[in-house]
């Protein structure tokens, strides 16, 4: 198992469901309905891919294998840019930050396809 990719895939986690919590709760009623569900967008993305850093890691405990260990890197990054892009467009409302989010999603599609790429080989 790898232990790094364990703790950020716990950490991004555990940040998922207090951004939820906080997007549920806080945000209701301060941001306008578009940009609540981009808020619950990035929650949703970001709780998705922590669950796939975490399988990430418990597949290095069986195959150590380079592709899955870049793949769970690049849903690390994935959330970053994805996410966060969406997190910071919804609370700031600065229309640019979007142009990250697309960013993220092809740090996401190209983790998985590192996962398939590993899992055929």
């Amino acid at each position: 198992m790898d232990r790094t990719l364990l703790l950020v895939g716990a950490v991004a986690g555990f940040i998922a469901v207090g951004f939820g919590a906080f997007g549920a709760h806080s945000l209701r009623g301060r941001l306008s309905p578009e940009m609540l569900a981009v808020f619950e967008t990035g929650v949703r993305y970001q709780m998705y891919h922590a669950l796939a850093i975490l399988v990430t890691a418990v597949a290095l405990g069986f195959v150590d294998d380079r592709l899955l260990r870049v793949g769970g890197w690049l849903f690390t990054l994935g959330i970053v840019l994805f996410s966060g892009s969406l997190y910071a467009l919804a609370l700031t409302g600065v229309s640019g930050l979007g142009m990250i989010t697309p960013l993220g999603g092809l740090a996401f599609l190209a983790g998985w396809a590192l996962l398939i790429v590993a899992a055929l080989r």
